[in-house]
């Protein structure tokens, strides 16, 4: 290859890069294994990650010397660890949505005596930042701990996708497994779904996370008219419907007030 060609091509990349790289990726992939499983064994990593069991202890090794997993040493499986634990409540107390929302979530509390749940999209999914839950408080989330549902199956992930087709796309690229019967099952009830949450300006779930459970979900807007959180009300499906009108206005009201105290972009 002549000079003029190697400057076209740009700079070639070290072995070594691409080597560390290739192992920060499959570091962190050992991280998401324990998205679904308390606990996991050398094996079940290397079996899940598609490599060598020496390869899978070295990984799960250097990430116990840094805290991040630990082994239970009564069974010598891992388990996430308190150092990853402390880098999550960081990122979540620091985030400005959050501090700006808590007072509002609050509120929205005691006014409705109901779990307030703020979320945002990634990808074709809904995180939800903050949960404040109810006095009395809904079983379902003792079996139901995790903060991170389909958007086709939360209330605030279909009012996400409603109000930004990147949301609504990458959903539908992922398809739509369900979680209960009433979850969305296709493309065309998806469209539908999204249309009539247009229309109304909110999105209710009914059972589709769980069984006996409902929640109504508002977009929250920044200033530029893009739908960037939600807020919804959650609880036991008798009940919220028979207040539905009533904590549709609330959760309105909340996330028009949230969207415009929010520091955007700051």
């Amino acid at each position: 290859m002549s000079v003029a060609d190697t400057a076209r091509s740009g700079p070639a990349v070290p072995r070594h890069r691409d080597d560390a790289l290739k192992s920060v990726a499959n570091t962190l992939d050992v991280l998401d294994c324990f998205l679904s499983d308390d606990e996991l064994g050398v094996s079940e990593v290397a079996r899940s990650l598609g490599v060598a069991k020496s390869s899978a202890h070295r990984m799960l090794s250097t990430l116990a010397g840094r805290g991040f997993v630990e082994q239970n040493p009564d069974t010598g499986r891992y388990r996430l660890g308190l150092h990853l634990y402390e880098l999550g409540q960081l990122s979540v107390s620091r985030s400005r949505l959050r501090q700006a929302a808590l007072p509002i979530m609050e509120d929205l509390r005691q006014r409705t005596g109901h779990t307030i749940h703020l979320g945002v999209a990634d990808g074709c999914d809904v995180v939800h930042l903050e949960r404040l839950q109810s006095r009395e408080g809904l079983d379902i989330f003792d079996t139901l701990p995790a903060r991170r549902f389909p958007t086709h199956c939360s209330a605030t992930g279909k009012v996400l996708a409603a109000f930004d087709p990147a949301v609504a796309e990458a959903r539908r690229r992922a398809a739509f497994p369900p979680i209960t019967p009433n979850s969305v099952r296709s493309a065309e009830e998806w469209d539908a779904t999204l249309a009539k949450i247009r229309r109304a300006g909110v999105a209710v779930n009914r059972d589709e996370v769980a069984t006996g459970a409902m929640s109504v979900a508002a977009p929250i807007y920044d200033g530029t008219g893009r739908a960037r959180a939600a807020l919804s009300i959650v609880g036991r499906t008798e009940v919220m419907d028979r207040c539905e009108q009533q904590f549709t206005r609330l959760v309105i009201e909340a996330a028009r007030r949230l969207g415009k105290i929010v520091p955007w972009g700051t």
